[in-house]
C-alpha cells in the first residue's frame, strides 16, 4: 500500500481539526491554547510538503523549513531561554 497526498491530506485535517478544539475548548490554560496553536501551524506545513511532493516543486518544502526554523526561534524566546 503507497501513502499518497489523501493519506497526508487526512491526517493534516485532524491535527487541524484537534487543534481547534485545543483553543475552543481551553479558554484557561495558555500553554494548551500554545501548543494547539503548534498542531495547527504543524498540519499547515503537512499540506505544504505534501502539496510541493505531489507537484514536484521545492517552493512549499522551504516554506515549511522557513516556519519550521521561526518556530523554533521563537519557541526559545517563548521559554524565556
Amino acid at each position: 500500500m503507497e501513502i499518497g497526498l489523501t493519506h497526508y491530506l487526512t491526517v493534516a485535517s485532524i491535527l487541524f481539526v484537534v487543534g481547534i478544539f485545543g483553543i475552543f475548548l481551553n479558554r484557561k490554560n495558555v500553554i494548551v491554547i500554545l501548543m494547539a496553536i503548534e498542531l495547527i501551524l504543524l498540519s499547515v506545513n503537512i499540506n505544504l510538503v505534501a502539496f510541493a511532493a505531489f507537484l514536484g516543486d521545492i517552493v512549499g518544502q522551504r516554506t515549511a523549513e522557513l516556519h519550521e526554523a521561526f518556530a523554533t526561534e521563537t519557541d526559545t524566546v517563548g521559554d524565556g531561554a
